[in-house]
């Protein structure tokens, strides 16, 4: 008799797969969150793989600050492109110049806060009842106590008492008019898990994540690359440096960390031996002990 083992990963898949085909049939409008990073295409990959031979049934959704890498605005438009899907973009300058919100000023200036009204606006504007998100719970302590599905009332906020439990992966998204879900399938994956999958599936990946040479500037610890979005202080100087990016945010508030390794096995003994979080770059999570946490309430993710 033959033995049927599947890998953790190929477990992991699994449940992803289970709970974003759960979306499809428990919600009317669901929309994928697509930053262009690691963990939002690990979802699009995991979303193609779920109903497969059949298109993906919901749109892709990117909140663009303006502030965006390069790169990672050229990554995005090759995948969308490569994978047939319908990208919606929402506009943090649109919401600026409509006096929805206000840019911030100064040398730490950043608009990383301010996308939670364009998404908000967008979720309201095309009715989106579940918003599909990358987010794990190993990234950060106001993700670590995430549902799968996560309710937000009618302003889009989260509130702890209104979290449903989840026994036995039965998932609950019954809800109010105007109230809709976030939902993140790969909530019980590592950093370590993403790696080792884009690995195995052949996944391609914004080069900002490899290994390249970069001017870039300390500030407070923590190497940022240059960018006319970014006002320097005169102390701080430009270096050119072999850098590399663990997670992929604005230009203003993410960080690079000194590294070599150019391919995915160089990447995944990097994480394996590291002992920093991989958000620990990025400067937003930095403003308060509570800063994910109170951006959570207002109903950025």
């Amino acid at each position: 008799m033959q033995t049927y083992n599947l890998t953790h990963l190929k477990e992991l898949e699994s449940e992803a797969i289970y709970v974003l085909r759960e979306v499809a049939a428990q919600f009317e409008n669901p929309v994928l969150l697509f930053s262009g990073g690691k963990d939002s295409i690990v979802c699009a990959h995991l979303a193609r793989k779920a109903f497969f031979p059949a298109k993906v049934p919901f749109p892709l959704m990117h909140i663009d600050t303006g502030h965006n890498f390069p790169e990672t605005i050229s990554f995005r438009d090759q995948f969308i492109e490569k994978i047939g899907a319908n990208l919606l973009v929402a506009s943090v300058q649109e919401a600026i110049d409509l006096g929805k919100v206000v840019e911030e000023k100064g040398f730490n200036a950043s608009r990383n806060g301010l996308q939670t009204i364009p998404l908000l606006d967008a979720i309201e504007k095309y009715k989106f009842d579940a918003a599909i998100g990358g987010a794990r719970r190993d990234e950060e302590k106001a993700r670590a106590k995430e549902r799968f599905f996560s309710h937000r009332d009618e302003f889009g906020q989260w509130d702890p008492k209104n979290q449903r439990p989840e026994l036995w992966n039965i998932f609950n998204g019954l809800k109010n008019y105007g109230e809709n879900f976030r939902v993140f399938p790969i909530s019980n994956w590592t950093e370590m898990d993403v790696w080792q999958y884009v690995l195995a599936e052949g996944i391609e990946l914004p080069s900002l994540y490899f290994s390249h040479q970069r001017p870039c500037f300390v500030r407070d610890g923590v190497i940022m690359s240059t960018s006319h979005f970014i006002q320097q202080r005169p102390e701080e100087k430009v270096v050119e440096m072999q850098v590399r990016f663990r997670t992929i945010g604005d230009m203003t508030c993410t960080g690079a960390v000194p590294s070599d390794a150019d391919s995915l096995e160089k990447i995944i003994e990097e994480v394996a031996a590291t002992r920093t979080t991989e958000r620990g770059t990025r400067s937003d999570d930095k403003r308060s002990e509570a800063a994910m946490e109170d951006r959570k309430k207002q109903g950025y993710f």
